[in-house]
């Protein structure tokens, strides 16, 4: 879809023509430029992940575009062998400052050597150098507020329900 209309055309008599954009040449792969320029919420180096409660909540013409590209993008690649994805919210955390369930989720442990000092180990026992320097994901609760909720997740402890209610600025 060309966002400018062809070359010179015909024109209104006295029109001026089309200004065209200036600076450097439109790039050839878009998304992938825009997702790489600057960090963003939901998106990894293999993957855009979009929480579906907070695209069910876009103002509706936002919707409506949205449902169109996705039904364009799932027609086009739909011949592909899909898996079933399970994404885990997460967060980067110090290695230092996880307990020992998230060392096992990670696939790390801990342990004290003859000297008394902390070492950190991968699964396969070679030892992490300078675990304080690592970062790694660690599963959380999901921030993201979802219409399928556990109805006593939203409620303070006087008994009085929250209003979530998406913030669009």
């Amino acid at each position: 879809m060309n966002m400018y209309p062809p070359g010179p055309g015909p024109r209104h008599p006295g029109s001026a023509p089309i200004a065209r954009p200036t600076g450097p040449v439109a790039s050839g792969a878009p998304v992938r430029d825009f997702l790489n320029t600057a960090p963003r919420p939901g998106v990894s180096e293999g993957y855009v992940v979009l929480p579906r409660s907070l695209a069910e909540a876009m103002p509706l013409p936002w919707q409506q575009h949205m449902a169109h590209l996705l039904h364009e993008f799932h027609q086009v690649y739909a011949h592909l062998d899909w898996p079933e994805y399970r994404v885990v919210p997460s967060r980067r955390e110090r290695l230092v400052d996880l307990d020992e369930d998230q060392l096992a989720e990670v696939g790390c442990m801990v342990e004290i050597d003859t000297d008394g000092e902390l070492v950190y180990r991968e699964r396969n026992g070679r030892r992490i150098e300078h675990p304080e320097r690592q970062e790694v994901l660690v599963s959380c609760l999901d921030p993201i507020p979802s219409q399928h909720h556990n109805a006593n997740q939203d409620t303070p402890p006087r008994g009085f329900p929250v209003q979530q209610a998406p913030n669009w600025g």
